[in-house]
């Protein structure tokens, strides 16, 4: 209810019926005024666009809120867990959430770029969280086996941590690609205007 009090149908509902209340006052209806008050309002609801549909987070703070308190328990749970994963996906872990730490900083960026506004969640609450799950998940026995013509399932969750982290980077350069350009022209300005 409180929803449709603010909606664009209710507002263009009140104000075809202010307008019934105007033709009262002037005294173009008479008696009929409250029937002709509710029939606009009715008209100028029924008329009115309906709301439009939003898929994505309005705020965006509040999304990378979530975000950033998502990567955040995850290397808390990696790091209770030390014992149980390699030492090097510990570090890979912790190096791919501190890249995405720092694109998280950088909000109106990210809701500006929409290949960034899917990449950066997807790989903070799904890809990151889905390796290293599974991996856990796997008594700690089967998971230092090496398995017959193929690979360990260590071996597999570093391959998999080295990918992940090749992508964060690779999302880092499309975010931070722009500073630097503009710090290489600022770096020419300053040559070309000492004449050096």
């Amino acid at each position: 209810m409180i929803g449709y009090l603010g909606s664009t149908k209710n507002l263009v509902g009140c104000l075809a019926g202010l307008a019934g209340v105007l033709l009262h006052v002037t005294g173009v209806v008479g008696a009929w005024w409250p029937a002709v008050v509710a029939a606009l309002y009715a008209a100028g609801a029924l008329l009115a666009p309906p709301e439009g549909v939003r898929l994505v987070p309005v705020d965006p703070v509040v999304e990378v809120g979530r975000l950033r308190s998502g990567l955040d328990e995850l290397v808390r749970g990696v790091e209770a867990r030390a014992s149980r994963v390699p030492p090097p996906a510990l570090e890979a872990v912790r190096r791919i959430a501190a890249v995405l730490g720092d694109l998280l900083d950088r909000p109106a960026t990210l809701t500006a770029d929409p290949e960034l506004r899917h990449a950066v969640p997807r790989l903070a609450r799904t890809d990151l969280p889905l390796s290293v799950q599974t991996y856990l998940n796997l008594p700690w026995w089967y998971a230092v086996r090496q398995r017959a013509g193929g690979t360990s399932p260590d071996a597999e969750l570093l391959a998999q941590l080295e990918l992940l982290e090749a992508e964060a980077h690779r999302l880092a350069d499309r975010v931070y690609g722009a500073d630097v350009d503009r710090q290489a022209d600022h770096t020419r300005y300053l040559k070309d205007r000492d004449g050096g």
